[in-house]
């Protein structure tokens, strides 16, 4: 951008109407968090439940990591009539902010202490609701901005700051109610329930974007109705690896029940867990080439497909194919097997040390001696400001100066943050350190998160952007929930040595950083493609 008047140029971005739309759906998109996070853990810590019980709790976030599973379930299906009427996007949408509405209702008229297994289950049902409205709100935010890329970039710092409105400024709601004697944690979530069935009305009254995805789709699967009677069934295998992945990941961290001792001994169950979930994924990989090679060979060489007999078996085949493994298989062809494997490593690694941090920062500010509304003033409400600011201003460095130095600097200066944390750990109650810390943390986080989702949104295709955005996303989330989940475990492990704790969560950024230096340039000239692509499509 060699105008002198380049950054002028940048914030002229920021006039679309259509950002504010991004801006409230973000807002729609975090407080899920609340119910099931941070609120739910002020609940159960007030009921005295161990720290390790608390940062278990957190495995009902699972359905934010596996939810690229049926996303393209939300690419594909309409929902009854409601799609026709409103829109496919935001039809999605409203329904998942039903059912978060009803679960928090549930989640109002029930005892921590005896019906602890309930509260679970519901707070789950949030979980999987808000885990698929995300799905939606993140294919509207890329569909309806798609084509400029630095359009994008604003959208992300809109989606970054709505989110931390939602968990932080909204967040700080169940606290300050919490802190007085005359409610009770139950009455909490009926406002919460009252503050999501606002929101919903939003989805209602915005616009449904526009583009040629059901149409490309089509396409594909008529590829693979010429293409299917020629190799038999053997692409329904495909269909069964992914979700067998998913079960293996679940049953290792629900702590291997019925493991079979009398083949492998229990201190192998790490090793044997990794390399059955490799031997799976070479499997799938295998799969995908064979189906495109067969694909394109039937494709070019033969026209007679047209007479041959297509089944019901065949159609359902097309259809699955085109709708589970297409967004998968295209990713892969696009960006290459071996960078595209080097980008979700990358994904997964990033926010690792936040995923150890986050999950136990409530339990950490009540066991230094912070009241609930000091974490209300402080670590919600300071910290949905900063985060404002911040991810405004990293979305304008990451418009000049690309993503990658913002994925750097943000790594570097989150690693840098959760340092802090370590101080306030030694110091104690201090508030004007506390106020310091979070000032800080959420500078760190908005810069990084900008730059993060930015990348995710530019990598995706526009006829499977909700299927691949939450393959990405979901990696991210899953360092966060499946690994972050026994950060109460680890505090434990080091007798409560909250300074060393949050040390090493700093250092668990390094490696990240690390490996995105390795792939800078094939990410780079990726980047650029796509910025042509983008182009072309305007």
């Amino acid at each position: 951008m060699p105008s002198s008047h380049s950054f002028l140029h940048i914030l002229s971005y920021f006039k679309d109407r259509r950002l504010l739309t991004i801006f409230c759906f973000g807002i729609a998109s975090g407080f899920p968090w609340v119910m099931i996070g941070s609120a739910m853990s002020g609940w159960l810590k007030d009921e005295g439940l161990s720290r390790s019980s608390i940062g278990l709790f957190g495995l009902i976030f699972i359905a934010y990591s596996i939810n690229w599973l049926w996303s393209p379930l939300v690419d594909r299906l309409n929902i009854f009539k409601l799609s026709r009427f409103i829109g496919h996007r935001k039809s999605w949408i409203i329904c998942t902010q039903a059912i978060i509405v009803f679960a928090a209702l549930q989640l109002s008229q029930l005892e921590a202490h005896d019906q602890l297994s309930v509260m679970a289950l519901f707070g789950l049902l949030i979980a999987i609701a808000g885990a698929t409205q995300d799905i939606a709100i993140d294919a509207y935010r890329i569909d309806i901005l798609s084509g400029d890329n630095n359009l994008m970039a604003a959208g992300s710092a809109m989606a970054t700051s709505g989110w931390w409105t939602g968990y932080a400024g909204l967040g700080s709601i169940p606290f300050l109610l919490a802190n007085n004697p005359n409610w009770q944690w139950p009455d909490v979530y009926l406002v919460l329930a009252a503050i999501m069935a606002l929101l919903m009305i939003i989805a209602l009254v915005v616009a449904e974007p526009k583009n040629y995805r059901e149409y490309n789709q089509q396409k594909i699967e008529q590829g693979y109705l010429q293409a299917l009677p020629y190799f038999g069934y053997q692409p329904l295998l495909i269909l069964f690896i992914l979700p067998l992945i998913i079960a293996i990941i679940i049953y290792a961290n629900i702590g291997y029940p019925a493991w079979p001792e009398y083949l492998f001994a229990r201190e192998y169950q790490l090793l044997v867990i990794s390399i059955t979930i490799l031997l799976l994924l070479m499997l799938f990989l295998v799969q995908l080439a064979q189906i495109n090679h067969r694909v394109k060979n039937q494709l070019s060489s033969s026209s007679s497909a047209s007479s041959t007999k297509i089944t019901l078996i065949h159609r359902l085949t097309a259809w699955l194919l085109t709708t589970m493994v297409a967004p998968i298989q295209e990713f892969f062809q696009r960006n290459g097997t071996r960078l595209a494997l080097s980008i979700l490593l990358f994904i997964f690694l990033f926010k690792l040390g936040e995923a150890y941090l986050g999950r136990m920062s409530i339990v950490f500010y009540r066991e230094v001696g912070f009241s609930n509304a000091d974490i209300a003033y402080y670590s919600k409400m300071l910290n949905w400001a900063v985060t404002i600011i911040f991810s405004l201003i990293g979305s304008v460095f990451t418009m000049r100066y690309g993503i990658l130095k913002g994925l750097f600097i943000g790594g570097i200066a989150m690693a840098s943050s959760n340092l802090l944390f370590a101080l306030m750990a030694v110091v104690g109650p201090n508030k004007a350190l506390f106020a310091f810390t979070v000032l800080v943390d959420g500078f760190t986080s908005a810069w990084g998160s900008v730059a993060f989702v930015a990348l995710l949104s530019v990598l995706c295709n526009r006829s499977f952007t909700a299927s691949q955005y939450a393959l990405m996303a979901s990696l991210g989330t899953f360092a966060r929930v499946m690994l972050g989940s026994y950060s109460g475990i680890m505090v434990d492990w080091l007798e409560g040595n909250w300074s060393l704790f949050f040390i090493l969560t700093a250092l668990m950024v390094i490696p990240s950083l690390l490996f995105l230096y390795s792939i800078r340039k094939p990410l780079t000239l990726l980047i650029a493609q796509q910025n042509q692509c983008n182009e072309k499509a305007r």
